[in-house]
């Protein structure tokens, strides 16, 4: 059974990593802007290929006239970038870097140079002329990928350690780079294995009759659960990666958008007396409580003959269906039509688990409101500022019952979802076939089928167009 495994292990680890259209590309010497555009101090440019040493030796000359490629790797060396008749293009640091124990697991020169567009733009028109091409977007971490610097998790947390919202996010990012998640699909990988092998031997044991169904619906059903529970916190994780977002929906001249500047603490919403003022979604974002919070300011719900307004009135509908958190806005100050005591008891009845009733306007005299809401409820003046840390209270802990109390181990993004989802599927249909007379060799199938998933996700065997589609995501730089 022990050589069943290993050779299963063997016919694992050796799926190949889809082949590119053609080999050479992927061995071309690319360059790319890694650090922003814009004012700064320092831009870094990046090269990475086969011949990037022959193409920085082009472009660079070191006061001791030495050739960079001749240095030793991983050194960081003074120089200049130099046009074909050598006139220096700019002063700068070369960073050279040789294969394999580099980022791409080919050979990299980085280039520190100063921050100037224009220089930016002529070292890397050197570099073209020299027999660089551009990069494409992710290409630097997909060639990683494709050399096995890295796996396919480990660069979509490249991607996510680049664009974290939250200091939460920020740590789980840089586990799964470090590969957090990739040894917990490994274990996963390697449950399947195991029960593979238990099915591989019942066929060696044929004749003594021995029973693995047991072993295996054992190690199943702990799989199952250990699934069950990283997808049960899927939402959780969607709020850590991409925030709460938070939509202002109520009459015209509720004050939805005195209450967004407020938040904002600045003049983010136009606010003027005339009802209608707002006719389209306006968002801000800010960091409050460890959460990114989105706040969406929305047009008045009213009955209208403007089109444009009757628009803005529509997307107000389509923001509270998306919304994590709802502020249904009421004006204390003045009675409500009977279109708007409609309207927001049509919000209420849809959406009352996600909605926080606030009562705007308490610094002017006060009706009764026709409102009836069983959920939170907090009284607040935005124009005075009066209570709006009350309103901050209901929000944090609306967030925590949005978040949970389940403990996460990792941030799934919507492709590792979705495969976790099949797989999960896929095996629960192994669990009907382990009942009374067992068919070994089926079973086996089925849950060899399954390991093809858990390679795609890891990008051991995925498709072409789902790697391009992956890298499609990160900046041309990276």
């Amino acid at each position: 059974m022990v050589e069943v495994r290993h050779q299963l292990l063997q016919k694992i680890t050796m799926i190949p990593t889809t082949p590119n259209r053609l080999l050479a590309q992927h061995e071309q010497t690319i360059v790319a802007l890694c650090t922003p555009q814009g004012s700064g101090a320092i831009g870094l440019i990046r090269l990475s290929g086969s011949d990037a040493l022959v193409v920085a030796d082009s472009l660079a000359l070191l006061p001791s006239g030495k050739k960079l490629s001749d240095q030793a790797s991983h050194t960081i060396h003074y120089g200049w970038v130099v046009d074909a008749d050598q006139t220096h293009i700019d002063q700068v640091l070369f960073l050279l870097m040789k294969a394999p124990k580099t980022f791409t697991g080919q050979h990299v020169v980085e280039i520190s140079c100063h921050n100037n567009q224009f220089l930016i733009e002529k070292i890397i028109d050197r570099a073209l002329q020299c027999g660089a091409r551009l990069a494409a977007k992710g290409e630097f971490t997909q060639r990683a990928v494709m050399l096995g610097k890295m796996d396919l998790l480990q660069a979509e947390a490249v991607s996510d350690l680049i664009h974290a919202q939250t200091a939460e996010s920020l740590k789980y990012s840089l586990q799964q780079l470090e590969g957090s998640f990739s040894s917990w699909i490994a274990d996963a990988e390697f449950a399947v294995v195991e029960m593979v092998a238990f099915c591989e031997a019942s066929f060696e044991f044929i004749d003594e009759e021995i029973e693995f169904a047991h072993d295996v619906s054992i190690k199943m059903e702990k799989l199952i659960k250990k699934i069950e529970a990283l997808l049960k916190t899927y939402s959780k994780q969607q709020y850590i990666k991409e925030g709460i977002r938070i939509v202002l929906i109520g009459s015209v001249n509720a004050g939805k958008s005195s209450l967004l500047n407020c938040f904002l603490d600045k003049k983010r919403a136009i606010v003027t007396p005339i009802p209608g003022t707002t006719r389209d979604t306006i968002e801000a974002g800010m960091f409050r409580d460890g959460n990114f919070l989105t706040f969406v300011d929305t047009a008045g719900i009213r009955k209208t003959d403007d089109e444009i307004e009757q628009e803005g009135i529509d997307r107000s509908f389509q923001e509270a269906a998306s919304a994590d958190l709802i502020l249904l806005v009421v004006d204390q100050s003045s009675p409500l039509s009977s279109q708007e005591q409609q309207a927001y008891v049509e919000i209420i009845e849809k959406y009352a688990s996600k909605i926080i009733l606030v009562h705007n306007k308490i610094d002017l005299d006060q009706t009764i409101s026709k409102i009836v809401f069983d959920g939170p409820v907090v009284q607040i003046s935005a124009k005075e500022s009066t209570h709006v840390q009350d309103l901050f209270n209901a929000i944090a802990k609306k967030v925590d019952e949005l978040k949970g109390s389940d403990v996460i181990t990792c941030l799934l993004n919507n492709r590792q979802h979705d495969l976790l989802v099949k797989f999960l599927e896929h095996i629960k249909r192994v669990v009907p076939m382990l009942q009374k007379s067992v068919d070994y060799e089926l079973v086996s199938y089925q849950l060899k089928e399954s390991l093809v998933l858990l390679s795609e996700m890891t990008g051991r065997s995925v498709s072409e167009a789902v790697l391009d589609k992956v890298f499609q995501s990160f900046c041309v730089g990276k």
